[in-house]
């Protein structure tokens, strides 16, 4: 459940994104009251963190908001109930936001079944193929929506209903099931539960022990000359909870025998920092976890790839007459298997039995690397171990030497450079002059290297590699800060 600690890290954040819109803008944006920074904030974050595009212009193109577009663009257009619209070229889908947001805190409040029903005056003009009655922005997205509706590729239509209250809508209810089969769209809530999820923080160390069988271990040296040792481990889902939950008594408690105390705990969201993969707010990967959770949680162990986990230090040590070992990670992130881990946690809150029940009969395989933050082994491994997963090329080069390089020496320009969903700056509460993403990063070193034209239809392909190529000459740089 969502506390007022994820409401007020919620409403810096978006302060944060807000101030970013107006350096991008060049301008200050007059709002009605200080909260209207953080609800149009809150638009940009939660665009940003959902389709996992950061360069800014790219998002306000998306924004029909009536009061949004009135307040930046000193345009009145009504918005027909939907806040902004999104056309995904790569999976065919057509994407309607409607967001809410609350000024004040209220862990029992709801989202409303009734913000999904104002969206239904857009879907209903656009059924009709009739844009007469809309204009500017929304008139000219409606359009596209229309065109693609009437050609011959196969598109899905989503809504997602978005708020920073605490409960999230229930889309199982019977009105929603009826808009489904009205209009054949998907409806995915989210609330501020799943938004905690969403916010990246450069975490604090997070360190852990675990006490198991020498039978369930297994150490790994680089050479036969190598004093520091790596592991694979294998350890029960209960235990994961334990070594993975947001209270640090709990992930050093490895006598832990009793696993019913776990039941209400969170997931330490910490832990993903360094994972590659953003949050997928739906995924039939999580549906089929769930159901082998349940229904052969013996079997989970072969069903699952498991969990690559790096540490900056792993310190050992035998017990009980040599037949069990304490380990100790000290600062490590899970950088492959964020997935299965969110489910888990997930699959733990639903019922206070499932700890005991389920997660204690079932065991899951645990990669535990001791790296350096010298030597760049840590993002390595977390590129390397996700090549084989459907990620993007983009967010794989995320973690390039490379591409840390780039965002500290634009941070010492005072520029934000956007490699993750959620990137803020490196310095908190430091005032930025721009935001760049690595997308946009790589257009502009196209253009610069006299390629133009591949700025705009190559990126997926070409851009992360072209950036590494000719980021070793520092003097390329220089005119691109020129340019921003």
């Amino acid at each position: 459940m969502a506390n007022i600690n994820d409401f007020k890290l919620l409403n810096i954040k978006c302060k944060s994104y807000f101030n970013i819109l107006e350096t991008q803008l060049g301008k200050t944006i007059t709002v009605p009251s200080e909260k209207h920074k953080e609800r149009f904030g809150f638009y940009l974050l939660m665009l940003e963190s959902i389709l996992n595009i950061k360069d800014t212009t790219e998002l306000l193109d998306m924004i029909t908001d009536q009061e949004f577009n009135q307040v930046v663009y000193k345009k009145t257009e009504d918005d027909f109930g939907v806040d902004a619209i999104h056309i995904d070229l790569d999976e065919n889908y057509i994407n309607f936001f409607n967001f809410k947001f609350r000024k004040d805190f209220n862990p029992n409040k709801e989202q409303s079944v009734n913000e999904t029903f104002l969206s239904t005056k857009l879907t209903n003009a656009i059924m009709v193929g009739d844009v007469s009655q809309l204009s500017g922005k929304t008139k000219k997205l409606a359009q596209e929506v229309i065109d693609k509706l009437n050609g011959n590729e196969i598109w899905k239509l989503r809504l997602y209903v978005i708020s920073n209250e605490a409960k999230e809508l229930n889309v199982k209810s019977m009105e929603i099931e009826q808009l489904k089969s009205l209009y054949d769209f998907e409806t995915v809530a989210i609330g501020l539960g799943t938004i905690s999820e969403f916010m990246s923080i450069r975490p604090e160390s997070v360190n852990a022990t675990i006490h198991i069988n020498k039978d369930s271990i297994l150490p790994f040296s680089e050479n036969s000359l190598s004093s520091s040792k790596s592991y694979i481990i294998r350890i029960t889902a209960s235990d994961l909870i334990r070594i993975s939950c947001n209270d640090k008594g709990y992930r050093e408690d490895y006598k832990m025998e009793d696993f019913s105390s776990l039941a209400e705990t969170k997931m330490e969201y910490n832990l993903l920092f360094d994972n590659v993969r953003g949050l997928i707010v739906k995924s039939k990967f999580n549906e089929n976890i769930f159901t082998t959770l349940k229904e052969e949680p013996s079997k989970f162990f072969m069903y699952n790839n498991g969990l690559t986990l790096t540490a900056t230090d792993i310190v050992s040590e035998d017990t009980n007459a040599n037949k069990k070992v304490k380990i100790t990670i000290r600062d490590f992130q899970v950088v492959n298997g964020g997935q299965s881990l969110r489910t888990i946690h997930r699959f733990n809150q639903l019922d206070e039995q499932n700890i005991t029940k389920y997660l204690s009969e079932c065991q899951i395989l645990l990669r535990v690397f001791k790296t350096s933050s010298i030597n760049n082994d840590r993002n390595k491994i977390a590129q390397y171990t996700n090549s084989q997963n459907a990620i993007s090329n983009i967010d794989l080069k995320s973690l390039n030497e490379e591409q840390i390089l780039i965002e500290q020496f634009l941070d010492a320009e005072d520029i934000i450079y956007a490699r993750k969903v959620g990137d803020t700056g490196i310095t908190p509460n430091k005032s930025y002059t721009h935001k760049i993403s690595m997308e946009k990063f790589g257009q502009i070193l196209f253009s610069v290297q006299g390629y133009p034209e591949k700025a705009s239809n190559q990126k997926n392909k070409y851009l992360t590699n072209i950036t590494i190529r000719h980021l070793k000459v520092k003097t390329l740089i220089y005119p691109l800060l020129l340019i921003l």
